[in-house]
């Protein structure tokens, strides 16, 4: 599996929805998390490693009523393993 994570900027009044709509249509979401700067959100995910990231955005997120913008960031290697942090 090829791990990376999304940059994402709504346009105006539209984060809520985007989130929800990422984690309720996007099946290889794994986090989504509302951020401050220059982006509004920041999603993880998770693809078979033969899988076309530059087409996964383009058809799967960037498609997305109120995404205004994105940054792919795209994992080589993970140093630590899945550490199951539990929810607070």
């Amino acid at each position: 599996m090829r791990q990376f994570y999304i940059f994402i900027k709504c346009e105006l009044g539209r984060t809520y929805e985007v989130a929800s709509k990422i984690v309720d249509t996007v099946e290889e979401t794994r986090q989504v998390h509302s951020v401050s700067g220059a982006f509004d959100l920041l999603a993880q995910f998770s693809v078979p490693s033969e899988a076309d990231i530059g087409r996964f955005v383009n058809q799967k997120i960037q498609t997305i009523n109120g995404v205004a913008d994105t940054q792919t960031i795209i994992c080589f290697n993970a140093f630590t393993p899945d550490r199951g942090l539990g929810e607070d």
